[in-house]
């Protein structure tokens, strides 16, 4: 277990369509980390940008990209994060399924996921993709991560805090057209769940022509904003978390104790 963790928020344009090109530019960005980063934190659709053609850049749960983030990881000794486009064949190769679905990579090269819950019908996204069911928990050196995608955001009861997770952290292609909601619901979301939340969100222009503002940022316990610089442009940001200092607010404050008690399916141990 470790006290602190480093996380860096990789902001980045990405290449339409284009994951080779993609994953060259990250490698690179990766490589000139500081050598003590716990975890890398990449946007949604980190290989293709947000497309709604997955037959054409779906990848397999053993494609090119988990290999790289596998080698990339062990290499660097740090885990990775970001979510991509995975075909699913089910039903004796009868049925196609695909997913927008979250992956981290831990230093060892093994691989746990999130499928997104909310599939954006402004888009689109629920007639191409399938949504997922279940949230995902991540024990991390003693931390325990919930990692959530783009529109979850605007849904505060699937991230509701009710495994007493460390981190709340979303990966998203938000366009600048909302991101004054971005920006209000990320705090709000550290606010309610009384837990570090980060969102990281690309920039730049996709083919689509929505534009993308950036604006990644981490907050703390109390929606006190930890990354200053609220950047539109490409970027690394840096923070280091501290499991103590929350823990010590967590228990001052103890917000959490007073929850209103429901069921929800997909989210284990509700209060």
């Amino acid at each position: 277990m470790t006290t602190t963790l480093k996380v860096a928020l990789m902001q980045i344009d990405l290449f339409w369509e284009d994951a080779q090109s993609n994953l060259k530019a990250i490698e690179e960005k990766i490589h000139a980390l500081p050598l003590d980063v716990d975890l890398v934190i990449l946007p949604e659709m980190f290989t293709t940008g947000f497309t709604m053609n997955p037959s054409d850049n779906a990848e397999s749960m053993s494609g090119k990209t988990i290999t790289w983030m596998r080698e990339i990881a062990k290499e660097k000794n740090l885990a990775i994060t970001g979510s991509i486009i995975i075909k699913e064949i089910t039903n004796n190769l009868k049925t196609t399924e695909y997913f927008n679905r979250l992956l981290f990579c831990y230093p060892n090269g093994d691989i746990e996921y999130y499928n997104k819950k909310h599939t954006f019908t402004l888009a689109g996204e629920n007639e191409v993709y399938s949504a997922g069911k279940k949230r995902l928990i991540i024990n991390f050196k003693g931390w325990k991560l919930c990692p959530l995608i783009c529109y979850d955001l605007r849904f505060p009861v699937w991230s509701r805090n009710t495994s007493n997770y460390d981190l709340l952290f979303y990966v998203a292609n938000w366009p600048d057209s909302r991101i004054s909601a971005w920006n209000s619901l990320l705090k709000s979301r550290a606010i309610e769940n009384m837990s570090y939340t980060i969102g990281v969100n690309r920039v730049g222009k996709d083919l689509n022509n929505q534009n993308y503002t950036g604006y990644s940022a981490c907050f703390d316990t109390l929606g006190n904003c930890m990354t200053k610089d609220f950047s539109n442009k490409e970027a690394v940001l840096i923070t280091t978390l501290n499991k103590e200092t929350q823990d010590i607010q967590r228990e001052r404050y103890n917000f959490l104790a007073d929850r209103d008690g429901f069921d929800l399916p997909g989210i284990n141990n509700i209060l």
